[in-house]
């Protein structure tokens, strides 16, 4: 285990997760049902999402080690555009779609065990096929690709994707109206590029040397 790639995945997955509409469904979901389930049914979705990614990765690093380079450089690449040129009123809208059909039933009745039971499953429902292929994801496995080091990655993307659902849960609408997600786009978005450009530099390098 690799605490320096487990800060790095969970620092990277954190900040791209922050104003994605998984985190905007999430804030709608736990203000109309009890924060706990709503956090661990995302939980429950994010590591089954994890465990994904980082099996994806694992198949892309059996690649030749150009390929794997060429395409870990493309996605980061993809994903810096993404979160540069997606709006952040898209995001929101997104984010209240996924979730508006799982709240639609909700009481405002006092919440008994079974009220608890269905928000845990609705959220984890919510999550699992919300983030099915989002960037995150795709960010996971290029990362699980690049680094040979699974379980660290693993729990780093644990890591970040729970504490952002975390703070949805926590802060819930109050949180979106004080945190300036569309420049944490922003810097997320940047730091991928900086990724990118590493990336096309172990590439081009490598590519000279032979």
């Amino acid at each position: 285990m690799n605490l320096g790639i487990i800060a790095i995945v969970a620092g990277v997955v954190f900040l791209a997760e922050i104003p994605d509409k998984t985190m905007i469904a999430t804030v709608v979901m736990s203000s109309r049902s009890p924060a706990l389930p709503v956090w661990l049914g995302a939980i429950a979705a994010f590591t089954l999402h994890s465990i994904l990614a980082v099996a994806a990765g694992r198949l892309l690093a059996q690649l030749p080690h150009r390929d794997v380079e060429a395409i870990v450089t493309t996605l980061f690449a993809g994903g810096a555009l993404y979160l540069l040129v997606t709006r952040e009123s898209t995001a929101n809208h997104l984010g209240k779609k996924e979730a508006a059909g799982s709240c639609a039933h909700d009481s405002e009745q006092p919440v008994t065990t079974p009220g608890n039971t269905r928000a845990l499953f609705t959220a984890f429902g919510v999550i699992a096929v919300g983030e099915l292929g989002d960037l995150t994801q795709i960010l996971t496995a290029n990362m699980a690709a690049r680094y040979h080091a699974p379980l660290s990655v693993f729990l780093g993307a644990v890591i970040g994707l729970g504490s952002v659902s975390a703070l949805g849960v926590l802060g819930g609408r109050s949180l979106l109206q004080v945190m300036p997600l569309g420049k944490i786009r922003k810097l997320a978005g940047a730091l991928l590029a900086l990724l990118a450009l590493y990336s096309a530099v172990e590439l081009i390098s490598g590519l000279t040397r032979t």
